[in-house]
């Protein structure tokens, strides 16, 4: 019996050492709670992340449609900037088109509703904002979290849709978004990496996309945008998934310029 007992607490022990172990890790990787600092210091010394990048370096576009507007975003780690020292596109955006941004967005967060952990929770936050603009990430977390990716419904009741599965939370969002903004909605997903995952959130937000006519901004399958060199990668990415300053301000944000002037410009027609 007593072996027995030694065995269990032994299971229980190392069970806690590798619990503790892989968020330490995560933390430090991503940027997570108290990991923070720690974080920021490894991801400062890239050189995607030196002065010259920096958010002063933003040059403000002349006559630009987003000047003065209100754009809302809301993600997780690639809105918010965990690798760039909590600096992204939504910043560079702001300052280059001298227009009101902000970012609703923390690591580790997913599509899928978890109670505080998620993008809906966030979501509630931003209610009483106004807003031009809503612009929302295709998390990446729900793919390397494998969540249940669920299936696009006809209704469009916000109270029908199934906020555990992928589907139904960027449903809920999109209803969520159209009734209280009235305004054009923008979904993004992240460039190509290797995941069959992700691929597949991808396909189903086309099918989001037609019922809702949302707006996508696909950095995943645009082949052109992808087509850089491996010194420019090494340049512009933390890691496969998040980008550095540079990777930002050069690669991503003259996308997000270009698509969210044309979106604001048909509304404004």
């Amino acid at each position: 019996m007593k072996n027995k007992k030694k065995k269990v607490t032994a299971v229980i022990s190392v069970v806690i050492i590798l619990v503790v172990a892989w968020i330490a890790f995560c933390g430090y990787e991503w940027g997570w709670g108290p990991f923070l600092k720690l974080h920021n210091h490894k991801t400062a010394a890239l050189p995607g992340n030196a002065e010259a990048y920096s958010l002063d370096k933003a040059e403000v576009i002349d006559d630009s449609p987003l000047k003065g507007k209100k754009i809302a975003f809301l993600g997780s780690s690639v809105t918010y900037g965990a690798s760039s020292m909590g600096v992204s596109f939504a910043d560079y955006i702001g300052a280059e088109n001298d227009c009101e941004t902000v970012k609703e967005a923390v690591s580790g967060t997913t599509l899928v509703d978890e109670g505080i952990g998620s993008y809906i929770s966030k979501l509630n936050k931003m209610k009483d904002r106004d807003v031009d603009i809503f612009v929302c990430q295709l998390s990446t977390n729900d793919a390397t979290q494998k969540k249940e990716l669920g299936k696009v419904i006809e209704s469009k009741n916000i109270d029908d849709f199934d906020t555990k599965t992928v589907a139904g939370a960027i449903e809920y969002i999109i209803a969520f978004a159209s009734d209280k903004w009235d305004c054009p909605v923008v979904f993004y997903t992240n460039p190509k990496y290797e995941s069959e995952e992700y691929q597949k959130m991808v396909d189903i937000l086309y099918q989001i996309k037609d019922k809702w006519n949302i707006e996508v901004i696909d950095m995943w399958n645009d082949t052109n945008f992808n087509n850089i060199s491996e010194e420019q990668r090494a340049l512009y990415m933390a890691d496969k998934i998040h980008p550095t300053k540079a990777g930002y301000l050069e690669w991503w944000t003259p996308v997000f310029n270009e698509k969210l002037s044309e979106v604001i410009s048909n509304e404004s027609n």
